[in-house]
């Protein structure tokens, strides 16, 4: 019975499953009457769903509408739509909406919509006061009650007559703004107003303007009077005096200025101002009176002429430039009026100094007499003054000197020669000219030197230079003294030769030349020898272009390079082709060697005859031995005392012709010997004899050879 049951509950609940099967097709969101709603207008946003059954069952929806992703309506209902109603449409009420709708775990949204309030909403201005005084600040406050923000606020301030000034403000989290707008002289009854304005797609909507409050101005003082007695046209010597007056509402913080040309005369802090001064023709012009009191201000011009009493006087000068210990007479006076007070005064930078009152003035002046001077004149406490007159007194210039700038008088070719000229006394400015010979080379004109640059010097040049100073003293020019140039010649072409050259025999005597090819004297010679290091082996200052250095005996240490150094007064080190001398051995001392190589050889051959002979008797017995002994003297003995062509004695025994050849041979070495000697020697002597001549023609082929 139970599986049947089972069998029976597994059937239905299948059955069951089947029947509720549904899905989404689309879910849409619209909006009634349009997407594009005027402010104050009702709209409704409908969100519908479309669904896929199986059969036909009940299906409980639940519908959300969304705004910029905020929630803004839920409901539950089994109709496939639902319905948002908005009865008045608001400028906040624009957005972009989007609907979803889930039914048994299952979602499907809707794409989103953008739905545009067209209108925004008339904003509500308020202002802090009704009546406000000149100077003080109207305080307004525009409201959009029910706009979102960001927001942008404009106030405007308006005037009959005028164009209206505007202010804008910008309320990110607000919906309202507040600002000041100052009152400002001649402002009566003001108007103010206000708008709004935002930013939807892409666009910029401003709502109607505000209503229109009105204030009233009231003025804290009238405007100031300003009078000047006894006439704003008078005579310079006169006095007049201002006077610039105002009546306030109340007295606090008042305050009357009296300015010409942005300068302040006078201020006081009360309704009335006076200001007197004796007039001058600088007194001429426009002034101002302002009164001030708080932010409000009010002004009042005059314009003053003051007429001329007399006109500026005139300083004449005798003369304008003239010597020391002259006479100088300074006039001072006015065209066409005499009766004046008169100085006469020297212009300093710390002040002025009086001279003289009077009229004339008449002095010998020395050097520092130079300068400008003045004179005044004075009539009705009026003082006027004249334009300077620069007077200036000359002493003479003294002989100039001319020099070098580096101090000695010379000059290395090729090299820049700067000269200076000065004058030790004269009253500047000087004139200097520099002369190359007779010709004009420059003039500069300054206080108490100046320089000449000469860049083409030339070798053979002879010109001496001078210059000459003058300036405006009656004295005239003086001149300086010929200056004369050395003109160093750098050195050139150094160069090393030696005698003998090349091979030099131990213990002989060496000659080194060195010599330049051109350059100044004195020249300063240096002679080193290079094997490891440099060896400093000479030096000498000679007033010739050569030098020669004898080395009276060369030993092998000797052995190396040569070279020279040569430099002069240019300061320039010019250095010779090295040459290499070689020490070898004297030719005496081979003849010697030889000799005595000699000698060993013939006693080494002696010695070896006398043990082979020794050897030989002993093998023939006692009695040939004595026999032998005995003929051997003989032999020997006739040897000596018989003439070498009595070869009979001879013949016959090898012993004896052994001991002839043998001897035969060491004569014949003998005389090669000799011989050797006297043609090595003699080759010695044509070695030298060669290696003088060839010393000879090179140093005579040398371009400083003499």
């Amino acid at each position: 019975m139970y599986l049947a049951l089972l069998v029976i509950f597994l059937q239905c609940s299948g059955l069951y499953t089947q029947e509720g099967v549904f899905t989404f097709n689309t879910v849409e969101i619209k909006v009634q009457p349009s997407v594009k709603v005027k402010n104050g207008a009702p709209m409704s946003i409908v969100c519908r769903a479309d669904i896929s059954k199986n059969t036909d069952f009940q299906l409980k929806h639940n519908f959300t509408i969304f705004k910029d992703g905020k929630l803004v309506f839920m409901t539950v209902t089994d109709r496939e739509d639902a319905k948002y109603e908005i009865s008045v449409a608001r400028s906040s009420d624009t957005g972009e909406y989007e609907c979803t709708v889930e039914a048994r775990g299952k979602t499907k949204s809707s794409n989103s919509l953008h739905v545009w309030v067209k209108g925004m909403t008339k904003p509500i201005l308020t202002a802090e006061k009704e009546e406000v005084l000149e100077g003080e600040v109207v305080k307004l406050r525009c409201e959009l009650p029910e706009e979102v923000p960001p927001l942008h606020f404009f106030f405007r301030k308006i005037k009959t007559n005028s164009i209206p000034k505007e202010k804008r403000v910008f309320e990110p989290y607000r919906n309202f703004s507040e600002v000041e707008f100052s009152v400002e002289e001649a402002d009566n009854i003001l108007q103010f107003d206000c708008f709004g304005r935002r930013f939807v797609q892409l666009e910029f909507e401003d709502s109607e303007h505000s209503n229109t409050t009105l204030v009233t101005v009231r003025e804290p003082f009238i405007k100031p009077t300003l009078n000047a007695k006894p006439s704003s046209n008078i005579t310079e010597g006169d006095r007049i005096q201002f006077e610039c007056s105002t009546v306030v509402a109340r007295m606090r913080d008042i305050e009357i200025l009296l300015q010409k040309n942005k300068t302040i005369l006078k201020s006081v802090q009360d309704e009335v101002l006076k200001y007197s001064t004796v007039a001058t023709l600088e007194d001429s012009g426009e002034y101002l009176c302002k009164v001030e009191q708080g932010r409000a201000s009010k002004t009042t011009k005059l314009n003053v002429v003051v007429s001329e009493l007399f006109p500026k006087p005139t300083l004449a000068a005798s003369m304008s430039n003239l010597d020391e210990n002259k006479e100088l007479t300074l006039s001072c006076s006015i065209s066409g009026f005499r009766k004046a007070n008169f100085s006469i005064l020297r212009k300093n930078s710390n002040g002025d100094t009086l001279l003289k009152n009077s009229r004339n003035l008449t002095m010998r002046v020395n050097v520092n007499d130079t300068g400008s001077y003045t004179c005044k004149a004075e009539v009705k406490g009026i003082v006027k003054e004249s334009k300077p007159v620069r007077i200036n007194v000359y002493a003479p210039v003294s002989k100039p000197t001319l020099s070098v700038v580096s101090g000695l008088p010379e000059v290395v070719l090729g090299k820049p020669l700067w000269l200076i000229c000065r004058s030790a006394m004269g009253t500047p400015p000087i004139i200097f000219t520099f002369y190359k010979g007779n010709e004009v080379k420059k003039r500069v004109t300054n206080d108490t030197y100046a320089m000449f640059l000469d860049e083409n010097i030339r070798q053979n040049d002879k010109r001496g230079y001078k210059c000459d100073a003058r300036n405006n003293h009656s004295s005239g020019m003086k001149t300086s003294n010929i200056l004369n140039i050395t003109v160093i010649v750098p050195i050139r072409d150094a160069s090393l030769g030696s005698i003998p050259y090349g091979e030099v025999e131990d213990g002989s005597e060496t000659a080194f030349l060195c010599s330049v090819k051109e350059g100044s004297w004195p020249i300063h010679f240096k002679l080193f020898r290079k094997t490891d290091r440099e060896v400093l082996l000479f030096e000498q200052i000679e007033n010739a272009d050569r030098v020669m250095w004898h080395k009276k005996a060369m030993k092998k240490q000797d052995t190396g390079t040569y070279f020279c150094v040569a430099s002069n007064r240019a300061n320039v080190d010019v250095k010779s082709h090295p040459i290499t001398i070689s020490v070898i051995l004297a030719t005496w001392k081979k003849g010697v060697i030889a000799a005595f190589s000699l000698i060993l050889i013939v006693g080494a051959v002696t010695l070896a005859l006398y043990w082979f002979l020794r050897k030989k008797k002993k093998a023939k017995g006692p009695s040939l031995e004595m026999s032998g002994s005995a003929l051997a003297t003989n032999l020997t003995s006739e040897k000596l005392t018989r003439q070498p062509n009595d070869g009979d004695y001879y013949s016959g025994s090898g012993y004896i012709e052994d001991n002839e050849n043998h001897v035969k041979s060491a004569d014949e070495s003998k005389a090669p010997v000799q011989k050797g000697t006297e043609t090595v020697y003699s080759e010695i002597r044509k070695a030298n004899h060669d290696s003088v001549e060839n010393r000879h023609s090179r140093i005579q082929g040398h371009p400083d050879a003499t």
